[in-house]
């Protein structure tokens, strides 16, 4: 085995691996948090929603009414695009173009979501508890990312919730998942648990903490920089911290 693997490309040899931890990791871990869904209501007016299907950047999109618990179905951009140079169209031919939604369970590992979008032809799905409330929203893409890694060579580049300080410091959108932070810092903080940073710190510290705090998240350092009255809004993290921590740690033992 070990012999077989020298004549595998690295590259191919993570793919082959993470292929294999698919089972091991969930849609919770990796889809879209029901707060960052981004859709389509049906109680706004029809101008704003051409306005919005004209300047989306997503290829699919959502359709509720009225909130996110009331989805009704996915419509892909494309067969919407007749609506935007037609003056006498309707939210009525609206609805007859948008496919119904499909909804999977939540805590469904990701080779079994794989292979669910591949029968049922889907490339989306919103993920509900058993109550039948809307989490969340798992694509096709997000597991493709789990296989073969990020789509761009640096993952912070396209991301919203992270920016690099000219300093080398890292600002974080306190909703960015543990798995998403562990991948770009290459840290190991603990997944089993709340899905999000700010969840991690909150279940830690036991109360939203007040900008300002600084904090050893399993001896990661972390500074809170905004928060909410319920979340922890940004975070500010110093990678090179913990290898310098570490190295003062080895020193010391030697």
């Amino acid at each position: 085995m070990n012999e077989a693997a020298t004549m595998i490309p690295q590259g191919h040899q993570e793919m082959l691996l993470s292929i294999l931890d698919l089972e091991k990791i969930t849609i919770d871990d990796i889809m879209i948090p029901r707060s960052e869904i981004v859709g389509i209501d049906l109680e706004d007016e029809w101008s704003d929603i051409i306005k919005q299907l004209a300047e989306t950047q997503h290829t699919r999109l959502p359709v509720y009414e009225g909130d996110i618990d009331h989805v009704i179905g996915i419509i892909h951009i494309r067969r919407a695009l007749r609506f935007f140079h037609m003056e006498d169209s309707s939210k009525d031919d609206f609805k007859n173009i948008i496919r119904e939604a499909y909804f999977v369970p939540t805590n469904t590992p990701l080779n079994t979501q794989l292979l669910n979008f591949k029968r049922e032809r889907r490339r989306n799905a919103m993920v509900v508890n058993e109550y039948g409330d809307i989490l969340g929203l798992v694509t096709l893409e997000d597991i493709l990312e789990e296989i073969v890694g990020e789509f761009t060579t640096d993952p912070s580049a396209s991301r919203k919730d992270v920016l690099i300080k000219e300093d080398g410091n890292y600002l974080i959108d306190g909703s960015i998942t543990v798995r998403d932070l562990n991948k770009i810092l290459d840290w190991k903080l603990p997944t089993e648990g709340p899905k999000t940073l700010n969840g991690l710190i909150i279940e830690y510290l036991e109360h939203i903490p007040a900008p300002g705090t600084s904090m050893l998240l399993d001896d990661y350092p972390i500074e809170i920089i905004q928060t909410t009255k319920n979340a922890v809004k940004t975070v500010l993290i110093e990678p090179n911290l913990k290898n310098i921590q570490s190295e003062t740690q080895d020193s010391e033992e030697n």
